[in-house]
C-alpha cells in the first residue's frame, strides 16, 4: 500500500524537500503488531499488542490475533509462521482491487 514513509525514528521521511511516498506495507504491519487495542481512535479493535504477547504460553493465539488484525486492515495473509528463533515470518500483501 502506498503511503507516507517513516524513518527508523518513526519521523516522516523527507526527500528533495517533500514527504517521501512509497510502499508502506511493512511499516503498517509493524504498527499493527506494536499497537495495543484502542490506540487507533477510528479503529479501536486494531492492535496486536505484541509486547504483552511475548510471555504467552500459546503462540497460536498470537498468530490468530496477527492474522485477524492484518485481514481486518485489508491484507491477504498468504503465510504466517512463528520460527524457532522467536521471529515471525509474514507474507501478507494488501488486497488490490
Amino acid at each position: 500500500m502506498t503511503d507516507f514513509l517513516l524513518d527508523d525514528n518513526e519521523d516522516l521521511t523527507i526527500q528533495n524537500g517533500d514527504f517521501a511516498i512509497g510502499n508502506a506495507t511493512l511499516q503498517h504491519q509493524k504498527h499493527i503488531l506494536v499497537a495495543q487495542k484502542g490506540e487507533y481512535k477510528e479503529h479501536p479493535e486494531i492492535g496486536v499488542g505484541i509486547a504483552n504477547a511475548l510471555n504467552d504460553e500459546n503462540p497460536r493465539r498470537l498468530l490468530t490475533q496477527i492474522r485477524r488484525n492484518f485481514e481486518y486492515d485489508g491484507m491477504q495473509v498468504k503465510s504466517l509462521e512463528l520460527k524457532q528463533d522467536g521471529s515471525i515470518a509474514i507474507d501478507a500483501p494488501y488486497n488490490t482491487i
